[in-house]
C-alpha cells in the first residue's frame, strides 16, 4: 500500500466500524446488567456535578462496607456533560453507551495513525482494524469505568509527542520548534493524569525520553503544561480537605492492597477477599477518618511492613511481573465463564503476535517512541500498586496492537515487494535532500 491518501481513508474506516461494533455491543447485548461499585460512584459524582453539588457524594449513595473515596474529576466531568443517570433498572446509561463508543472509535483512529507513523499505512490499517474488534477495547465502552476516556487521551498525548519530536528534529516539511505540538501534549497529558493519576508516572519518563533526545526545552514544556493543567485541582483539594491531596484520595488504599502481607500479587479488593476484610479492620482502628486523612496512613503502614520485609516484597514483585504478563490473576475468576474465555484469548492471540512485530522493530534500528513510554509507565504502575486487567487495556493492550501490526505489515512487504516506509521515515528523508531516512540510518 503506497498511496496515504488510501490508507488514511482506510483507517477512518476500521474507526467506523469500531463505533459499530462498540455500539452493538453497549446497546444489544449488554443491557440491564448490574453496576459495580466503582460504576456507582462515577455516576453519584456525575449527578451531583449536574445538579450543582460538585464533587461531592450525595448522602443517599449506599456503599455497603466499601469506602466512598474522592475521584479524579474528569471522568465524572464527562459524565456529567453527556447527561448520565442509571436507567430504569439500575444500569449503565445508554447515553454514557454511546459517547464512550465514540470516545473508543476515535482510539482506533489514533491506535492506527500510530502504527503508520512507525511502518507506514499498511501498518496503520491493519492496528486500526485489529483495535475496532479487539475484545476487551470493545467492551470496555459499554461499561460506567474511566478506561475508555482514558485510553483515548492517552494515546492522543503519545501521538502528539511523536510529531512533536519529529517536527523539532527537522523530520516534516512543515517544520517548527514542535513547542506547541508538545504543550497540546501536556495538556492532553494533564487531562489524563485527572482521569487516572497513573498518567502521573508517564511525566518523568516522557520527559527523560525528550532529555535524551537532546529537547530539554520541550522536556520543560511538557511538564510545566500537565503540572499547570492539574494544579488547579490540587489547590482545590486543600481548600476542601485542608491537606495535600495531589489528585484523589484512592490511591494510598490501593498501594495499601497491592504490598498487603496477604497480597497475591494481582487484582484489588473485590479479588482478595481476606485483604477487604483486613481493610474493613484498618478503617475500624481509624473511626471518624476521612478517606484523604486515611490515605497517608495506608502509605505509611505498606511501607513500614515493606521496609520489614524487603525479601517477601521482591518475591510479591515478581509475582506481580508474571501477572503483568500471564492474564491468570485472582481478579479474572471474578467474571463470567464467557467473558474469561474471550478475554484471555483475545490477548493470548495478541501477545505473540505483539512479541514478533516488536522483535522486528527493535531490529529495523527505530528508536523507542511515547506509546512504549506509555506502556512502559502502566507496567510499572502495575508493579507499584498492582497488576489487573482494567490497568493494563487503556495503553498496555494498544501498545502491542500496534507491535502486532507492524510484525503483519513487515511480513506482508516481504511477501509482496519493497519495504514501505514510515511516515516518519519518509519526512525525513525527504528533508534531508533524498537521504537515509533517520529510522534506517
Amino acid at each position: 500500500m503506497t498511496d496515504p491518501a488510501a490508507g488514511r481513508r482506510l483507517i477512518l474506516a476500521a474507526a467506523v466500524a469500531g463505533l459499530i461494533v462498540r455500539l452493538a455491543f453497549g446497546l444489544l447485548y449488554w443491557v440491564h446488567k448490574p453496576l459495580t461499585h466503582d460504576e456507582g460512584e462515577y455516576l453519584a459524582l456525575a449527578q451531583s456535578v449536574a445538579a450543582g453539588r460538585g464533587f461531592v457524594y450525595d448522602a443517599s449513595h449506599e456503599t455497603g462496607t466499601a469506602q466512598q473515596f474522592g475521584r479524579a474529576p474528569v471522568y465524572p466531568l464527562f459524565l456529567a456533560l453527556v447527561g448520565a443517570a442509571p436507567d430504569e433498572h439500575g444500569a449503565a446509561p445508554v447515553r454514557v453507551k454511546v459517547a464512550q463508543s465514540i470516545v473508543g472509535a476515535i482510539g482506533v483512529g489514533l491506535i492506527g495513525l500510530l502504527a503508520r507513523r512507525v511502518a507506514g499505512a499498511r501498518a496503520g490499517v491493519v492496528a486500526a482494524a485489529i483495535a475496532a474488534v479487539y475484545p476487551p477495547l470493545v467492551w470496555i465502552c459499554a461499561y460506567v469505568l474511566s478506561e475508555a476516556l482514558y485510553s483515548t487521551l492517552a494515546l492522543l498525548t503519545a501521538l502528539l509527542l511523536d510529531a512533536a519530536l519529529d517536527r523539532a528534529g527537522g523530520l516534516t516539511e512543515r517544520g517548527g520548534s514542535g513547542r506547541a505540538l508538545t504543550a497540546a501534549a501536556g495538556l492532553t497529558a494533564g487531562l489524563a493524569i485527572l482521569v487516572r493519576p497513573a498518567m502521573l508516572v508517564f511525566l518523568p519518563l516522557a520527559a527523560l525520553w525528550l532529555i535524551g533526545h537532546r529537547r530539554p526545552s520541550l522536556a520543560a514544556i511538557l511538564v510545566v503544561t500537565s503540572l499547570a493543567t492539574i494544579t488547579p485541582w490540587t489547590v482545590r483539594n486543600f481548600r476542601v480537605y485542608g491537606t495535600f491531596v495531589l489528585i484523589a484520595s484512592e490511591g494510598g488504599v490501593t498501594f495499601w492492597t497491592g504490598n498487603h502481607p496477604l497480597a497475591r500479587g494481582e487484582g484489588d479488593l473485590a479479588a482478595n477477599p481476606d485483604i477487604k476484610i483486613a481493610e474493613l479492620a484498618f478503617r475500624g482502628a481509624h473511626p471518624g477518618l476521612t478517606a484523604e486523612q486515611l490515605e497517608p496512613l495506608y502509605y505509611r503502614d505498606a511501607l513500614h511492613h515493606i521496609a520489614r520485609h524487603p525479601v517477601w516484597w521482591l518475591g510479591l514483585l515478581a509475582k506481580k511481573a508474571f501477572y503483568t504478563i500471564v492474564p491468570i490473576g485472582p481478579s479474572y475468576t471474578l467474571h463470567s465463564t464467557r467473558y474469561l474465555a474471550t478475554s484471555v484469548a483475545s490477548y493470548l492471540l495478541l501477545l505473540p503476535l505483539a512479541a514478533a512485530g516488536a522483535r522486528a522493530w527493535w531490529r529495523a534500528g527505530r528508536r523507542p517512541e511515547a506509546l512504549f513510554l506509555l506502556a512502559a509507565s502502566a507496567v510499572i504502575v502495575g508493579l507499584v500498586f498492582f497488576p489487573q486487567e482494567r490497568f493494563r487495556i487503556p495503553v498496555i493492550d494498544p501498545a502491542l496492537i500496534v507491535c502486532a501490526a507492524i510484525g503483519c505489515a513487515q511480513r506482508v512487504n516481504s511477501a509482496c515487494g519493497p519495504r514501505e516506509e514510515s511516515e516518519s521515515s519518509s519526512a525525513a528523508a525527504r528533508a534531508s535532500g533524498g537521504g537515509a531516512p533517520r529510522a534506517f540510518k
